[in-house]
């Protein structure tokens, strides 16, 4: 009895040392045959479902499992300055040129781009609609101190909109000035709640638009153009991580199948990205 205890337990053991090894049931890439990237995106990209509906076909085409990281620009310019990612796909341009000429990226290319949006409720509390340039939305919202939600999270969409108010020589200090600190879908919630402005992406507010009373109130603006690029983590630094596989991502963005599959994303009826690689 005591042999049968003995092998039972050994057994136990061999099988819980195999699923630390494999981090968990199920395969992993290298079980089945593919290698695994792993892609640092913003919150707006990723809550858009452009991914889901862009990276299978590279992953069919280089037999790769790509891993998406979402987070705020920021945060996922830091991840891979850091090397705990391969790739990031952002849009803050200035943020990413800065941190490509500081040697913490390579092979920055621009892949799409949209617009972003003024919306609140319809009733347009602080009168903004008529307005003609996004300079006087600001200093109009801030001298009714009307209710703004910034996502205050350092993400792309945070960085413009704090360029914005500088440029309007105005300081988003009255008590209706909300910092969320979160990502834009839970930014564009709290505004729709609080009957209140915000500036957000137009894809993340179009996927959203149905389950919220937000309208949006003011566009068009030059200065609201929204660049998304894309870039590898230097290889100089972080050697470990997979430049081959994060190279040919950025190349498939930018190809002419990539870009069309871009083009041809319209969940909502309406183009949510418009590809411009150069």
């Amino acid at each position: 009895m005591d042999r049968v205890r003995l092998a039972v337990i050994l057994l136990i053991v061999c099988f819980l040392l195999l699923l630390a090894g494999c981090g968990g049931v199920g395969q992993s890439p290298a079980q089945d045959g593919r290698k695994e990237l792993i892609l640092a995106t913003t919150t707006s990209t990723y809550d858009s479902g452009l991914l889901e509906y862009f990276l299978p076909v590279f992953e069919e085409k280089y037999n790769y499992k790509v891993k998406v990281i979402s987070l705020g620009t920021g945060a996922a310019l830091e991840l891979g300055k850091n090397g705990d990612c391969d790739i990031v796909l952002v849009h803050a341009r200035d943020a990413e040129l800065e941190m490509v000429a500081q040697g913490h990226y390579v092979d920055r290319r621009d892949v799409m781009y949209n617009d972003f949006v003024i919306v609140g409720s319809e009733n347009d509390p602080a009168g903004i609609k008529t307005l003609t340039g996004v300079g006087e939305v600001f200093r109009k919202i801030a001298q009714n101190e009307a209710t703004f939600v910034s996502r205050g999270d350092d993400s792309g969409t945070h960085k413009k909109e704090l360029a914005l108010w500088d440029a309007s020589q105005v300081s988003p200090d009255w008590n209706g000035y909300i910092v969320a600190g979160s990502g834009m879908a839970d930014t564009l919630r709290m505004a729709d709640e609080m009957n209140g402005y915000t500036i957000t992406d137009r894809a993340t507010y179009l996927s959203l638009r149905d389950s919220l009373d937000l309208a949006v109130v003011f566009e068009g603006d030059n200065q609201l153009f929204n660049q998304y690029g894309i870039m590898a983590v230097n290889p100089a630094n972080y050697p470990e991580r997979d430049y081959e596989g994060a190279s040919r991502l950025i190349e498939f963005f930018v190809s002419a199948e990539g870009q069309q599959l871009l083009e041809s994303f319209k969940p909502y009826g309406d183009s949510l990205f418009f590809p411009n690689a150069d």
